[in-house]
């Protein structure tokens, strides 16, 4: 018998839109409500877009076209004329026709500071007004260069016999020869060198979100090029629309697409959080969810939390077992490696009492000291590990200071040891190398001084997970025993300690402090 589906007509879309995933209901919503307002903006825009740029660079066209004419016909007459008399002038120094007719041509713009001057090789005017145009360079007989000099071009011709021919053109001059014919509006224009340098002729004023269009033509004399920029179109009442179009297009997307990630995502995820967050070890999540519209993914993570707290309830039981079996071993293993490190500090203690001579007894002395620092680190570890905050330095500091006075050697019975340890925690890697680097500080200090006065110091300082460990003794500062000691035993080790703390140990050779950051992992 075929199945029927016996869900209620009206339902049936609803449930196929609940399968579709999320990412593809956003998309076809807002695809639907903007594609219309897209559309219609992108015409727009693209239309007077491509009508103002039109129109601006053929205006642009016309306006380089005619300035750069003028000044292209300036400048090759000048450079004729200024060739023309300097060949005559090289001829015949007193050639004074050439030189009237040379500065006859100059004459219509000498208002405006342009100047010319003809040099013979040892720098003397022959003609015109002495120029000083700094950074210019050796000519060629009849080359051409110019020069963009600051505030001006400098036009020099080289002569036959070494004579100069100088024009100079101010950029005010050169502005108004290039300043187009007519109305024009607001414009910039640059004269630029190939190869490097710009002088500006006409700034152009421009706001900060304002568009230029710039065209460039060649003068014809050493490489110069004119460069002439115009204001973009100004805003006009398409672009007014097309940006209004964008504005409800953003407004519309942005209220769209918070409506349907808000029904779709957040409330969804809002109860699921809230669902979650109530969990309590033990139970079962058991989110609950109206209808089709949530997505199927949300509904596929509360299910998958539900399966989830249902393995935690089934397994939390082991775990629990586990852990109790792992915390009674912990236990048992760190009080036999606590015994055992008694009974080795026990049998240095009376192998020590037979020692034959003073240097046995101080090497049994020696061993009996770091074997205690780390039975002290040990003993602190294992009363601290129930909570696991990590070690605190202060009783392990103060308790290995004690055992370092207890077995000190008859001769250093003067030794005094003062603490200044603030409340610190520190790992137990940490406070190993710490209590093993101390003890091989104070004992460098009773080896140099039997009746050495140590200071041994912990203070945290402005980094949160850092502090300062300082020890510091008259018996420390620099001396020849002192070297001995550190080249033959102590310096190693104690280079050594340092690196396991990460750190660097600082020796100051005129207070006799030795000085190590150290981390730390919080305040009891």
């Amino acid at each position: 018998m075929e199945k029927v589906d016996q869900t209620p007509l009206g339902t049936r879309p609803a449930a196929a839109f609940a399968r579709v995933p999320t990412g593809a209901k956003v998309f076809l919503i807002l695809v639907g409500a903007l594609l219309p307002l897209a559309l219609i903006a992108l015409f727009t825009t693209l239309q007077t877009t491509r009508s103002a740029d039109e129109e601006a660079r053929a205006r642009l066209n016309a306006v380089v076209q005619e300035s750069s004419g003028v000044l292209a016909n300036v400048l090759a007459n000048h450079v004729a004329e200024l060739r023309e008399g300097l060949t005559a002038l090289e001829r015949d120094r007193g050639d004074a026709p050439s030189c009237t007719r040379l500065a006859g041509a100059f004459a219509s713009l000498s208002d405006g500071g342009t100047r010319f001057a003809i040099t013979d090789p040892r720098g003397a005017v022959l003609c015109g007004q002495r120029l000083a145009i700094a950074g210019v360079t050796v000519l060629r007989p009849g080359e051409v260069d110019a020069a963009l000099v600051e505030k001006g071009l400098a036009l020099r011709i080289g002569g036959q016999s070494g004579a100069i021919a100088t024009a100079y053109y101010p950029a005010t001059a050169l502005a108004a020869l290039g300043r187009p014919s007519g109305f024009v509006p607001e414009y910039g224009s640059a004269l630029i060198k190939s190869g490097g340098g710009d002088l500006t002729l006409r700034a152009l004023t421009e706001g900060p979100l304002s568009r230029r269009e710039t065209m460039r033509a060649e003068l014809g004399v050493d490489d110069l090029i004119l460069q002439m920029s115009m204001p973009g179109a100004p805003i006009t009442s398409p672009l007014i629309i097309t940006t209004m179009i964008m504005v409800l297009m953003w407004i519309a997307a942005a209220a769209i697409g918070w409506f349907v990630v808000d029904r779709l995502l957040i409330r969804p995820l809002r109860r699921l959080r809230r669902i979650v967050r109530a969990y309590q070890p033990g139970e079962v999540i058991d989110p609950a969810f109206y209808g089709h519209l949530p997505a199927a993914e949300i509904r596929e993570l509360g299910d998958t939390f539900r399966d989830i707290s249902r393995t935690v309830q089934l397994h939390e039981a082991d775990l629990a077992e586990g852990l109790v079996r792992q915390t009674r071993l912990t236990r048992e293993v760190h009080h036999r490696v606590k015994n055992n490190l008694q009974v080795i500090s026990s049998l240095i203690n009376f192998h020590a009492r037979g020692a034959k001579g003073p240097e046995a007894s101080e090497a049994y002395a020696s061993i009996q000291r770091r074997v205690d620092a780390l039975a002290v680190v040990h003993r602190h570890h294992y009363a601290e590990m129930e909570e696991n905050r990590g070690i605190e330095l202060r009783p392990v500091i103060g308790e290995l200071a004690s055992n370092i006075r207890a077995t000190a050697p008859p001769h250093a019975a003067g030794i005094s040891i003062m603490l200044e340890v603030e409340p610190l925690l520190v790992t137990q890697d940490t406070a190993v190398a710490v209590a093993f680097l101390i003890t091989e500080i104070v004992e460098l200090a009773i080896n140099c001084s039997a009746s050495a006065q140590i200071r041994i110091s912990a203070k945290a300082v402005s980094e949160g997970d850092r502090a300062l460990l300082r020890v510091s003794s008259p018996a420390l500062i620099d001396s020849a025993e002192l070297q001995a000691f550190l080249e033959n035993r102590y310096s190693r080790v104690m280079t050594g300690l340092a690196r396991q703390l990460r750190t660097q140990l600082h020796h100051d050779p005129m207070t006799g402090a030795y000085e190590a950051s150290i981390a730390i992992t919080g305040r009891p």
